[in-house]
């Protein structure tokens, strides 16, 4: 479905969009790759290793509305995953993650709407369910303004979408690279939140692979929610170093102890598939959608009241030889 097609991703310069590139270029034949992103540095060394003839690099803010509205010409799909994501981060500028993350978000879906886009999907975060903190509340908010922006265009297009998943394996910022520095370095041990934490898991091709999908099942309006499995914070210290001793230095300000992706209290909007969940809007569309039936022919069920996907009682969880394997593949 991307063949002949143009494709703009905002944050392109990101570990998910050089790995969304890096899979269109393999996968399709595109007329145009958008790469809209603010850091002219990361743009050049990306551009240094994709610079196939249907690149394009946009040099621009999500903040900036008229510049977005600029790029967006002629594009017939849109991958919003710029955000400022680092939580203590945001606990500490919250206007700064305000104005990128729901201020920007309203303006990608303004441009989409004004360059005619078919498709825009936004990438979301498990800290946005029953958020604890700032990033996670304006990534809800960001999530809420895709779903509701359905309504302002009608049965016309842009159709808008939302895909929410766990932590990425390696990617950039995560816990992983931190640790492989102190581990390089010759740490004595590792600094852990709490013993008891837990995440879910996905390495970024799985992230990259469930977008693609989904933009051949959506209707709009929907929020993805991939089946992945959950680790323990203390097997994935042993799956990298085994034996070493680790130091708990107790929870970050707005950190979760073990993370929701299908909140209890969203249970009756609820549907599983066989490898994912759709979370369906809480408001009523102009057009009525079966929600139970993608447009892949794909069927699902409601889950049951009260259903709710957390990491913590997430059925699968990943032994440490997995957590192994999942990093060599993610390496690869």
């Amino acid at each position: 479905m991307f063949d002949d097609k143009s494709i703009l991703i905002t944050g392109g310069t990101g570990s998910f969009g050089k790995q969304y590139v890096k899979t269109l270029l393999a996968r399709y034949k595109p007329r145009k790759i958008i790469i809209f992103s603010r850091d002219e540095l990361k743009q050049f060394e990306m551009q240094q290793v994709y610079d196939a003839p249907c690149m394009r690099y946009f040099i621009g803010d999500v903040r900036d509305k008229e510049r977005l509205i600029q790029a967006m010409r002629g594009v017939d799909y849109v991958i919003h995953a710029a955000a400022l994501k680092q939580v203590p981060a945001a606990e500490y500028n919250p206007m700064e993650c305000i104005k990128t993350n729901i201020n920007g978000a309203e303006n990608v879906i303004h441009a989409a709407i004004a360059n005619d886009v078919k498709k825009v999907i936004a990438l979301s975060t498990d800290k946005a369910a029953n958020p604890a903190n700032l990033y996670g509340a304006t990534k809800l908010c960001s999530d809420k303004l895709f779903v509701a922006a359905n309504n302002m265009v009608g049965g016309e297009v842009p159709r808008f979408a939302v895909v929410r998943y766990g932590n990425v394996v390696g990617s950039r910022g995560s816990v992983v690279p931190f640790f492989e520095k102190l581990i390089g370095e010759g740490a004595e041990s590792l600094p852990i939140t709490d013993a008891a934490m837990t995440r879910f898991w996905i390495t970024l091709q799985q992230g990259v692979d469930f977008v693609l999908k989904n933009f051949a099942r959506m209707y709009g309006g929907e929020i993805f929610v991939p089946k992945i499995p959950s680790i323990r914070i203390t097997d994935l210290v042993e799956a990298m170093a085994p034996g070493m001793a680790t130091n708990e230095i107790g929870i970050r300000p707005g950190e979760k102890l073990h993370e929701t992706m299908c909140p209890g209290d969203d249970s009756h909007h609820t549907i599983e598939f066989d490898n994912h969940y759709v979370i369906t809007p809480s408001i009523q569309f102009t057009a009525p959608v079966n929600y139970c039936r993608n447009l892949l022919d794909e069927h699902g069920t409601p889950v049951d009241k009260g259903f709710s996907y957390d990491s913590g009682t997430n059925p699968h969880f990943l032994t440490i030889e997995e957590i192994r394997e999942l990093h060599q593949e993610a390496a690869l």
